[in-house]
């Protein structure tokens, strides 16, 4: 794949798409598959990463700790590492994260509207 120069008019566009949209900003903090997904199981309570990784089956472990990385990277989600034998890592969500909880939720709920519809409840061609 080749790389994008720094100079280029996407890059360029999309910084000041982030620095103009909140939608943007956001969704370059939370988008993807596995971060919501993640924030979501954060947000009802602290977990540790093997809790994470039962609760999430179908996530690789690079993607776990990928995403687990750069949410604390952009402070939704904090580490908190005890100095012990075994490692006790405990990840918990931040304000900026819980902050982002009505919109978590919101998405869900219109996963299961859709889900309903789809199921054959509502669901029309």
């Amino acid at each position: 794949m080749a790389k994008v120069k720094e100079s280029s008019t996407r890059t360029y566009n999309k910084g000041i798409a982030e620095m103009t949209c909140p939608i943007t900003h956001v969704m370059n903090k939370i988008g993807g598959y596995w971060k919501t997904i993640i924030l979501c199981y954060l947000i009802s309570g602290p977990k540790r990463y093997g809790e994470l990784k039962r609760l999430i089956p179908a996530i690789t472990e690079k993607m776990l700790i990928q995403h687990l990385k750069q949410l604390q990277e952009d402070n939704l989600i904090n580490r908190k590492a005890e100095d012990i034998v075994p490692p006790y890592v405990v990840y918990s969500v931040t304000q900026p994260g819980e902050d982002l909880g009505p919109g978590i939720a919101g998405n869900g709920w219109m996963g299961n509207k859709g889900q309903r519809k789809v199921g054959g409840l509502h669901h029309q061609h």
